[in-house]
């Protein structure tokens, strides 16, 4: 975005000064263009004045300062220094100061906010994708190293167990960290899954056969146990110190030993019940 004005004047010099009073800077601080120099006509006719072009190129750096400055203005915060780092195509801008705890947040979140919204400012310009990263008090190198820390915990978890672990929500320069930590490690790749702001990083492990290790020797622990139960239930004795509960007892029906009787069929009631016995 420049900010420009067009001024006539008997000489160059003439047309510069109007227009550096018009814009209200000094020579140092814009840039001209002389669009017509001064022509004297035949004993004054068809003569023509100097003509300038008096610009002031804001870079997208310094719009994302003035949005920034603007914003501290606001908070009452009047003591914050603002330092910037040009690069191509990006600007670090370095706050520093007392009590700039506010600006960072928790977690960051302050401070991603304050770079986001810088970044939008910077690139409502003209012109390619301009990067703003914003600091305060050497936060992003501290977190960085935190980051990188973690990731070469989790990879070696991962490696070790064969299981995929799936890490808290983080904004893109801090899931970017976590991805460049992790190519460097063999073993391990990383992965993005879910939408912002809940996009998560999910480090898993390269090397299948360790989970088909893993499940093998589930598979002959379990055997192993089921023969040592076997074992158990044939020798009577638990592996706890106890006897194993054997199985229940067919239950006992005893048989009918009742010995056959013949049947007396009693004829008449009236007879005695014992006949004369007659002796020799």
């Amino acid at each position: 975005m420049n900010r420009e004005i067009i001024a006539t004047g008997r000489t160059v010099d003439e047309a510069l000064d109007k227009a550096y009073e018009q814009l209200g800077v000094s020579r140092d601080e814009a840039q001209f263009e002389i669009l017509d120099l001064p022509k004297k006509g035949f004993l004054g006719l068809g003569s023509s004045p100097a003509k300038v072009r008096v610009f002031i190129e804001f870079s997208k750096a310094q719009c994302a300062v003035d949005y920034l400055q603007s914003i501290f203005d606001q908070m009452g915060l009047d003591h914050v220094q603002i330092d910037v780092t040009e690069m191509e195509n990006c600007a670090n801008i370095t706050l520093s100061g007392e009590g700039l705890g506010v600006l960072i947040g928790r977690r960051g979140e302050t401070l991603d906010a304050l770079q986001y919204l810088a970044g939008l400012v910077a690139n409502r310009l003209e012109g390619d994708y301009y990067r703003i990263v914003v600091d305060s008090g050497n936060y992003r190198e501290k977190r960085e190293k935190t980051l990188e820390n973690l990731a070469k915990k989790l990879s070696s978890q991962v490696i070790r167990t064969g299981r995929s672990v799936t890490l808290e929500p983080m904004n893109p320069y801090e899931r970017r960290v976590i991805h460049a930590t992790i190519q460097g490690i063999d073993g391990v790749t990383s992965s993005s899954v879910g939408e912002e702001p809940s996009r998560r990083v999910v480090i898993s492990s390269t090397n299948p056969s360790k989970k088909s290790y893993n499940r093998n020797r589930a598979a002959e622990s379990g055997d192993r146990s089921r023969d040592r139960g076997s074992r158990v239930g044939r020798g009577g004795r638990s592996g706890r110190g106890g006897y194993e509960k054997r199985p229940p007892r067919e239950k006992y029906v005893p048989q009918d030993v009742t010995p056959n009787r013949t049947k007396v069929e009693v004829e008449d009631d009236d007879k005695p019940l014992y006949s004369k016995i007659e002796i020799d």
